[in-house]
């Protein structure tokens, strides 16, 4: 039974539509990028070698949602694990002080772009100085392309990403410290899910294996006490 503060709650979430700015920033020199004051704390990488729609679409929900990334919401598990099994994405992931930090997304496109998809901090280590430096690692492992990550894809003749309204207050002034340039800028009017929603199908019905089998019923789970 739900609570009446819980149905309002819920009666207040859906899409809103909004006038969304979004810029294409790139850099075209590894020489342009600018290093970022060291954060409080030592930042650890670790490219993830194993893809895993789970922790990737755990990941976006946990960096994402307080900054309204909901593009992904409509996407299955199928399309989760088409999106990180492919040999030209590679996903890193920054720790710090034994806990997951934040990751990034780096994608290998043709003719030498190397995009950042996703880059952020978790909300435990956010305004702790770690977002300068994050991007900055971010943007050097992409200028690696071919040689730390991305065996046979080639070098990176550009690095380039979209931010906008909708993302951190502070990212685009971030992007622009650490060199990279405004290449494109549109405003458009967008349909933005309410990111508190955060929906994540699964591949299968976990309640699937606790079904009556054909050959008989079985023992009753223990219920958990409270």
């Amino acid at each position: 039974m739900g609570f009446p503060e819980d149905e309002k709650a819920a009666a207040e979430m859906g899409e809103a539509e909004l006038a969304v700015t979004e810029w294409d920033m790139e850099m075209r020199d590894p020489d342009l990028l600018r290093p970022s004051p060291l954060p409080s704390g030592e930042l650890t990488f670790s490219l993830a070698s194993v893809p895993s729609p789970d922790f990737s679409r755990a990941m976006y929900a946990a960096v994402g949602a307080r900054v309204c990334w909901t593009d992904r919401f409509s996407w299955t598990f199928e399309d989760w694990a088409k999106w990180v099994d492919r040999p030209e994405l590679a996903t890193w992931i920054a720790l710090a002080e034994g806990t997951v930090a934040g990751y990034f997304e780096l994608e290998a496109q043709p003719d030498g772009d190397t995009e950042v998809h996703l880059v952020g901090l978790v909300p435990a280590f956010v305004g702790r100085g770690f977002g300068g430096y994050l991007v900055e690692q971010c943007v050097r492992r992409a200028w690696q392309r071919g040689r730390l990550w991305g065996d046979g894809l080639g070098p990176t003749e550009r690095v380039w990403l979209r931010t906008s309204t909708l993302d951190h207050p502070n990212a685009k002034t971030n992007y622009l410290r650490r060199g990279f340039a405004v290449a494109a800028e549109t405003t458009l009017v967008k349909r933005v899910p309410d990111p508190r929603l955060a929906p994540w199908p699964l591949p299968g019905d976990p309640r699937d294996s606790r079904l009556e089998p054909e050959d008989g019923p079985v023992e009753a789970p223990v219920t958990e006490k409270i």
